[in-house]
């Protein structure tokens, strides 16, 4: 059931559970992140690789978003240039089966779309 709650700043806020997941892990870029980074530790230039038509400045709102919300860590080396590397925490982590289930549901649906399923 959707229910919305006025919150004490005035904003309203859904306690549908769905939504709430959707504010953390949804948009056009987080989901393809995150799935990236199932894969392990990445650095900010392999993420951008692997997602080309994301912009720097997106990528990098997102990843502060992502680790704001306690989904990634970030760790930066003292060197010369700067190292970053990203990960899912044991939070993010739990996301792997929600992930694994939207990109089942997104093969089939691709399947269906070329009319092959």
């Amino acid at each position: 059931m959707l229910t919305l709650k006025k919150k004490s700043e005035g904003a309203v806020q859904c306690s549908c559970p769905v939504l709430e997941t959707l504010q953390v892990i949804g948009g056009k870029w987080k989901p393809g992140i995150l799935y990236q980074m199932e894969s392990g530790v990445l650095r900010f230039g392999q993420l951008k690789r692997t997602i080309p038509d994301i912009t720097q400045k997106m990528l990098t709102q997102q990843l502060r978003e992502l680790e704001e919300d306690g989904i990634i860590w970030r760790k930066v080396y003292p060197e010369v240039p700067p190292r970053v590397e990203y990960g899912l925490t044991e939070y993010g982590r739990s996301l792997r089966g929600i992930l694994d289930e939207m990109a089942q549901w997104g093969l089939q649906h691709r399947r269906k779309k070329q009319g092959i399923a």
